[in-house]
């Protein structure tokens, strides 16, 4: 419906004479009363005809004339407010209860993308960042897929660095303190308690010697394998697990290394290699090759990138922490010089989570005086209320995870009340016994209707806007205020009565609202009940 009036608007204003090719811009009014779309189209060109906005916006309207619109008004200082006839409504609701996928847009058009998100180092476990992370990016990978774009999800394993180094020593510390021998704790070791779990395997198989070889191997596959254990149970799965040891292996690093050098980007400076990011835009020039020879993580990230790029994608999209903001000026910076397009990078930055109970945030896991793990906020929350909730605010924004609206079963929970509107409309379609299928109607206009219906002709359009900008809140949002509308009708009227007609109408109706509330729950990856 929005191209469509956009279509209408832009005939009205080539009508006027007046040359305009740019994009009009039709929303949903915020307010109740003020049409069913909106557009700001006349106090736009007004200031660039210097001419009065709502005489200009008089002029528009009265050049408009549609079977679909029941009438046009101008408000305020020049808006145009469009009132639809509500036949639209009544045939998108027959579409949404006929269409095996309505609500699929093809705005994607096959585009190949690259999601990668989660990508935690393989030395610990996943915590709350992490998890949501997790649940941002599967949720927009399922969104985007439902979009029409070619999504592929990849998880990049740092799995070549220093940071081995230190898992290694940390192991081997504890594996010498579990045989009663007095070892120094390295100063850059892992504390966790997976990394005295895997010592004390180690001693079981090994109970003389282990050698480091060993180690990594047994430490990495433990650590990598609890990891998407976790990221299972969390109903986050990934197409690619990538690997940093393998760039090394094929000699991809040292091949960018190569190319930044030859392509004139590098100098040398105080023993070290140093990368000419400030000419595109860095604050400053960054170490490539530290003066004990060894390589930075911004070397592999390059290969890893370039790699990416290599595999014929349309748009590399990367979830970062807060604290890799600064990170990607250097990254762009390194796919041009490497000959690349930066502009098919996309980095989308990970706010903190603040976990709350009674009030109060909790930075220790009660279990092991260490951060608060995704495994154990699943145990005690539950995959459905922490997916909901992750997803429920842009990635840019802090989130409050509060566990005790979390755990609750009832309507403060958000989760459990969109839940609950699925189970109740259920439970009616499972009370009803007619035959009667309709697609023609003439009691679905009352005000609760009316905005159900009206909610549900947003769907696609949410789809596509959530898909394109890569805003899974959209949908998370969308869902929420569609249960919102179904509970208020609910509590007013009755969908079950003599009047057979108006009762085989109600039942279409709230059909559609169940095929809605299922999909968009599905697309951020949190289940439905027929019962609760």
């Amino acid at each position: 419906m929005r191209n469509y009036l956009k279509n209408i608007t832009k005939e009205a204003i080539s009508k006027l004479e007046i040359d305009y090719n740019d994009d009009i811009v039709i929303d949903v009014p915020t307010k109740k009363g003020f049409g069913d779309y909106t557009t700001n189209i006349a106090l736009k060109l007004a200031s660039t005809l210097n001419t009065n906005s709502r005489e200009l916006a008089n002029s528009i309207v009265n050049e408009i004339q549609d079977e679909k619109i029941d009438h046009v008004e101008v408000a305020g200082p020049g808006f145009i407010n469009f009132y639809l006839k509500n036949d639209y409504l009544f045939e998108n609701l027959n579409k949404i209860i006929t269409e095996p996928n309505y609500g699929k847009s093809n705005i994607g058009n096959g585009q190949k993308i690259n999601i990668e998100y989660v990508s935690a180092n393989p030395t610990g476990t996943l915590h709350l960042g992490h998890a949501r992370g997790a649940a941002y990016g599967d949720s927009l990978a399922r969104i985007m897929k439902y979009a029409s774009y070619e999504v592929t999800r990849e998880y990049y394993i740092n799995d070549g660095g220093n940071q081995i180094n230190n898992l290694i020593t940390s192991i081997d510390a504890r594996y010498q303190e579990l045989k009663g021998i007095e070892i120094e704790f390295p100063e850059d070791g892992y504390h966790g308690v997976e990394i005295i779990e895997i010592a004390k395997e180690l001693l079981k198989k090994y109970p003389d010697n282990v050698s480091k070889e060993i180690i990594h191997e047994y430490g990495m596959n433990y650590l990598l394998n609890n990891i998407k254990a976790d990221l299972k149970k969390f109903n986050v799965e990934f197409d690619i697990w990538s690997s940093e040891k393998k760039l090394y292996e094929n000699k991809a690093v040292e091949k960018a290394l190569n190319t930044l050098k030859d392509n004139g980007y590098t100098y040398e400076a105080e023993d070290a290699l140093w990368l000419k990011t400030t000419e595109f835009g860095d604050e400053k020039d960054r170490v490539l090759v530290k003066n004990d020879g060894n390589y930075t993580y911004l070397l592999p990230d390059i290969a890893y990138h370039m790699d990416k790029l290599s595999r014929g994608y349309d748009k590399l999209i990367d979830v970062f922490g807060a604290d890799h903001h600064g990170y990607i000026p250097r990254l762009k910076a390194s796919i041009q010089m490497m000959g690349g397009d930066s502009n098919k990078l996309d980095v989308q930055i990970l706010q903190m989570v603040r976990l709350l109970q009674g009030g109060e945030e909790i930075k220790m896991s009660k279990r092991t005086g260490k951060v608060v793990t995704l495994n154990e906020l699943v145990d005690e929350v539950g995959v459905d209320a922490s997916r909901y909730i992750f997803t429920s605010k842009s990635l840019d924004t802090q989130l409050d995870f509060d566990m005790d609206i979390a755990t609750k079963h009832n309507n403060e929970n958000p989760v459990y009340y969109i839940q609950y509107a699925y189970a109740r409309i259920c439970s009616i379609l499972g009370d009803y016994s007619g035959e009667i299928k309709t697609r023609e109607y003439h009691n679905l206009n009352s005000s609760y209707v009316l905005d159900i219906l009206s909610k549900m002709y947003e769907f696609e359009n949410t789809i596509s806007v959530a898909a394109s900008k890569f805003m899974p809140h959209l949908i998370t949002n969308y869902v929420y205020d569609l249960a919102t509308l179904f509970h208020t009708f609910y509590a007013h009227e009755h969908v079950l009565t003599d009047n057979l007609e108006k009762t085989a109408e109600y039942i279409n109706l709230i059909k559609a609202v169940s095929i809605i509330i299922k999909k968009s729950l599905e697309l951020i990856g949190v289940q439905v009940y027929e019962k609760m």
